[in-house]
């Protein structure tokens, strides 16, 4: 597995919340916490994907992180087995290359609709944010084949480390079809950064998960 993806030559200053040992620490607490609701909700979760669509209970995927250094991102599978082959075969619903947005995709199965909506498929990526590879809160992680795509300045979106949430989660969420807006809010995010603005964003990604808005 390679470290990056065709990275851009021209190296920007370290942003703040990447040395941020505050950060790193809320991180810590929160995956603990994290991981201790999936553990608890696993044997349920895993039992309703068996009986919906049987093969396995995780899915992991390539992503690019910070710097668009790879790594594995982890998730309880939410689409039928053997999804991304089929890819090509679903109409992409968003405005470019750079990422895939389809409201009705037919690789979804019932039980991942429902883990979808209540963001239930993203409680693995507690393990991301243990072992460092993730924050809890950051930039929305692409794909490799998406980084293909980047210009320049879409790589400046990955000065700082991917979340579980972010400016785009809590602002509009599925309903994001455009990268570019996207990528304003990644910046928007790395500019406005402060301990402060996490627990914030944290505290209105909850509220976003209560009402189960925007998600698909």
């Amino acid at each position: 597995m390679d470290d990056t993806y065709a990275a851009p030559k021209a190296k920007l200053p370290i942003h703040p919340s990447v040395i941020s040992k505050a950060k790193r620490i809320i991180d810590i607490l929160g995956a603990v916490v994290g991981l201790s609701i999936t553990v608890v909700v696993a044997i349920p979760i895993a039992i309703a994907i068996q009986l919906d669509s049987p093969g396995p209970i995780f899915y992991c995927q390539i992503r690019c992180g910070l710097n668009g250094r790879s790594f594995r991102i982890w998730k309880f599978r939410s689409m039928s087995v053997g999804a991304d082959r089929l890819k090509h075969l679903v109409k992409n619903e968003a405005k470019s290359d750079q990422i895939f947005k389809n409201e009705n995709d037919p690789r979804i199965t019932r039980i991942g609709r429902f883990l979808r909506r209540t963001s239930l498929d993203e409680l693995p990526q507690f393990w991301n944010v243990l072992v460092g590879e993730m924050s809890l809160v950051g930039t929305r992680p692409p794909t490799a084949d998406e980084v293909t795509h980047y210009s320049n300045y879409h790589w400046e979106r990955l000065n700082v480390k991917p979340g579980i949430t972010g400016e785009w989660q809590t602002n509009g969420r599925s309903r994001i079809k455009d990268f570019e807006d996207i990528v304003h809010m990644d910046l928007e995010y790395q500019r406005k950064w402060s301990i402060t603005y996490d627990i914030n964003l944290i505290l209105k990604t909850l509220k976003v998960l209560l009402t189960k808005s925007d998600a698909y």
